[in-house]
């Protein structure tokens, strides 16, 4: 999967009109909500670590996820559940002693925890993207906030996917934790009507 590690030297971060959410002047925010906040994503194993960078930001602010981005990647292996899955303790232990990441010990075992969950749907018959994906009835949810504060923080489709994610075994995966999830990986416009990419998410959206 690309992801966001780093902002481009000839990115131009100009002032043209964003969701409300987005300081800018902060270069590594705008382009991360420029090129990647909202679009569809349809990659499983993508999902599985846009879902668990979502789970480890809990409590806390995005922004702080985005910039260790890099270091969370290196760490867990980029997030590949096939790797996670055989994590033992030495890399519990690896993981609480790395400053680069967020050294919570819930959140590394949820992580491990769900990698495996994941490995275990595969091995079913499960395909994670389509699970996932069924919850919105397969193609994007769009929406027209006048204002990105107008946007709610929960939906019935996301407190529908916490709970069957739940119910399998899955750790940090609450309706909140669910809807900006959902809006992360196009599975939800939630682009204000008035920002520069809304038209551009609805365009690449038609899948």
């Amino acid at each position: 999967m690309n992801v966001l590690t780093h902002v481009p030297e000839d990115y131009d971060h100009a002032d043209v009109p964003r969701c409300g959410w987005v300081p800018p002047t902060d270069r590594l925010y705008c382009y991360y909500h420029d090129s990647e906040w909202g679009r569809p994503i349809r990659d499983p194993k993508a999902l599985f670590s846009k879902l668990i960078q979502d789970g480890q930001q809990a409590g806390l602010a995005w922004i702080t996820i985005l910039r260790k981005r890099d270091n969370f990647l290196k760490a867990y292996d980029g997030f590949d559940p096939d790797i996670v899955a055989q994590y033992d303790e030495s890399d519990v232990l690896r993981l609480l002693d790395n400053k680069g990441i967020i050294r919570s010990k819930s959140k590394i075992n949820a992580t491990i925890n769900n990698a495996r969950i994941y490995v275990q749907m595969r091995n079913e018959g499960v395909d994670f993207s389509e699970y996932l994906w069924d919850f919105v009835g397969g193609a994007p949810i769009q929406n027209s906030w006048a204002e990105f504060k107008d946007a709610p923080v929960k939906s019935p489709e996301s407190e529908a996917m916490s709970k069957a994610l739940k119910k399998r075994g899955f750790k940090f995966v609450g309706p909140v934790i669910l809807y900006a999830f959902m809006q992360a990986v196009g599975m939800i416009n939630d682009h204000s009507t008035d920002c520069h990419v809304h038209a551009a998410c609805q365009d690449t959206r038609k899948v």
